[in-house]
């Protein structure tokens, strides 16, 4: 059966594209057909550091939502942290990554392996592990994940194609904003198709996605939890800083859906208005406890509140760094990019360029 295994990599022009979200909905498909897919990540780059072992969490978290048994998971040859950098910078790692590689991906992997590459097209490229380097050395197609930021987008698919020539199957292009839908499919498909770059799919933006869980922002500000502990895993779609008169402040919270509101430990009226609206964690700076009425409303409403030791800028920035590093560990997310993935990507055509077909695999 190893002989006979198809290899899919997912790849992407930037990182932060949906690599893995795409992995996902696209398993979920597959396995609802019948098929059976194995999945690998050759190179780790979020990894867990215990007193017993060290863990890659993608690898672990898309194991346990993908249902796939031990041997049909192959964990990374290699973990991109600075240490690994440092040693094949000196010259004291001459380890042949290739051929790492291509023992990783001999053992039976089913009908279809999936494997996610790297963060961008030159990621791993010191060792020798670069998204076209991967394909290569496995001889897989290449599915690729973009961001939609603008019409620009074309230029780096298109230089991805030169890169990739035959190897690229296809583009998933993710987030793109309502009002630059219709652009997307009347004016960015049909060219990227002219020039032999199939698009696979075209996923709206979507709120939730692209949220962050009031968890994460506590682990990056290093921030101290003041009630509420239980209720971290509540998600966070926008930011708003209170900086403002009450009055402002309440009609602009009004707008707002499932806030962070940024404010200081003093201004005990924001912190009020941002409770009395869609608010799912109040993140206090200015190194100021909150009166105790806030604390006691925000524990009727169970809503977190968080400070911080940081100024409001440089809360602002961190928390901004982690939206655009949005991750997909909750359930929920899950839920909502595999019903995504189900509406906007062509899976049939996807099993087409590969050669697969549901029949075939049953």
């Amino acid at each position: 059966m190893g002989k006979s295994t198809k290899y899919l990599l997912v790849g992407s022009t930037e990182a932060y594209s949906g690599k893995s979200a795409t992995i996902i909905g696209v398993v979920h498909q597959l396995k609802e057909k019948g098929l059976d897919i194995a999945y690998g990540k050759p190179l780790g780059t979020y990894l867990s550091v215990s007193e017993t072992e060290v863990i890659e969490e993608d690898v672990r978290f898309l194991t346990q939502v993908l249902a796939l048994p031990s041997n049909r998971v192959r964990e990374p040859i290699l973990f991109l942290d600075e240490e690994t950098i440092q040693k094949r910078l000196r010259g004291e790692d001459k380890t042949d990554y290739c051929e790492s590689l291509k023992l990783l991906t001999t053992e039976p992997g089913g009908d279809l392996m999936l494997l996610e590459g790297p963060g961008t097209l030159s990621e791993g490229s010191l060792f020798d592990l670069s998204l076209l380097q991967v394909a290569q050395v496995v001889n897989c197609s290449v599915l690729l994940v973009a961001r939609f930021d603008s019409l620009m987008l074309v230029d780096s698919l298109l230089s991805a194609k030169q890169r990739l020539g035959e190897s690229l199957v296809g583009v998933l292009i993710n987030n793109i904003p309502s009002e630059k839908m219709a652009a997307a499919n009347t004016v960015v498909r049909p060219f990227l198709e002219q020039l032999g770059i199939p698009v696979l799919g075209m996923l709206p933006r979507n709120s939730l996605l692209r949220s962050v869980s009031v968890a994460e922002l506590v682990k990056q500000l290093h921030a101290e939890v003041l009630c509420n502990p239980d209720r971290l895993d509540l998600l966070v779609e926008s930011l708003t800083i209170g900086a403002m008169n009450v009055n402002s402040a309440l009609e602009y919270f009004r707008k707002k859906n499932n806030m962070a509101v940024v404010t200081g430990g003093d201004r005990a009226d924001i912190q009020l208005a941002a409770l009395e609206t869609s608010t799912q964690c109040l993140i206090l700076t200015g190194h100021l406890p909150p009166q105790p009425f806030i604390l006691s409303r925000a524990e009727d409403l169970e809503i977190p509140v968080i400070t911080v030791d940081l100024d409001t800028l440089n809360t602002v920035e961190i928390i901004n760094r982690a939206f655009g590093q949005v991750r997909l560990h909750e359930p929920i997310k899950v839920q909502c990019i595999s019903q995504m993935m189900a509406e906007h990507f062509d899976i049939d055509r996807l099993l087409n360029k590969l050669g697969l077909s549901s029949a075939a695999c049953v």
